[in-house]
């Protein structure tokens, strides 16, 4: 009735699915559990080296970005361009790192930085952090209305206080009137650390921290339009706390999250 040819129909009825076809459908479903889980932030190259892990170990990039596409998925990645202008005076401060982004164990070399956060209801909003250079490791940070002294100093504090009270470390900043203030310098004296500042108008010289908070924006700041401060600082934790430094698996540090390579360095 339906003008089939009796072979054709055959074909179809006793057509079994090829090893291959069932082995890509079960990596879909590892891919959308690795893909949900890290809140659509992870891309081929990390689902990848998670499916390693996993029992996949010569699974390639290629193939998983293949079925990425066939899922019609992908990583969240909202870019915004940055314009940094220069509007201090030019003054002689050291700069003890130098772009040698490289500590044998924790605590050794910090870096800090502000990013602005913009709610609906309360406008523009602020977060200082402070990154260890060697775990990549957000060790402090603070988030307040205000772009202040106070911003910059809180978050050391809480860092300081968090990796049990370190000395002899390397803080390293840019030259923003916060970082170059009596009352942080005073701080960092306080606590036994060494300044250390980037040259002026040069992000590269800080670019471990520029790229993490490249990394909030574009998986989580840009992704959602925060009404409120509180709606904002809720979010910000569960990023920082929840997924960053305890689920995010940075290549920076053989694909370890941070807080697990800050462990294996501590027991090493």
């Amino acid at each position: 009735m339906l003008k089939v040819a009796r072979s054709t129909y055959y074909n179809h009825i006793l057509h079994k699915e090829s090893n291959r076809f069932k082995e890509n459908q079960k990596l879909k479903n590892e891919i959308m559990t690795i893909y949900n889980n890290s809140k659509c932030r992870y891309g081929c190259v990390k689902i990848t080296h998670i499916l390693r892990q996993n029992g996949y170990p010569k699974i390639s990039v290629n193939r998983v970005l293949r079925l990425m596409r066939q899922l019609e998925i992908k990583s969240i990645t909202i870019k915004k361009f940055k314009n940094y202008r220069q509007k201090q005076q030019d003054i002689q401060l050291d700069n003890l790192v130098n772009q040698n982004f490289f500590a044998f164990k924790p605590n050794q070399i910090w870096l800090s930085d502000i990013t602005y956060i913009h709610t609906i209801k309360h406008g523009w909003t602020y977060l200082a952090s402070v990154l260890d250079v060697c775990t990549r490791k957000i060790v402090g940070y603070h988030y307040s209305r205000k772009m202040d002294k106070s911003l910059v100093i809180s978050a050391l504090k809480n860092a300081y206080v968090n990796q049990g009270c370190p000395q002899n470390v390397i803080i390293h900043s840019d030259r923003g009137s916060q970082y170059t203030s009596h009352d942080y310098i005073k701080t960092v004296s306080r606590f036994k650390m060494k300044l250390s500042y980037s040259k002026k108008g040069c992000p590269f010289d800080n670019a471990p921290m520029e790229a993490f908070h490249a990394c909030l924006k574009k998986e989580e700041v840009y992704i959602y339009h925060y009404q409120t401060f509180e709606q904002a600082k809720l979010s910000l934790f569960e990023y920082i706390e929840g997924f960053y430094n305890r689920n995010r698996i940075h290549s920076a540090i053989n694909f370890y999250t941070p807080i697990a390579f800050e462990k294996a360095c501590l027991a090493s």
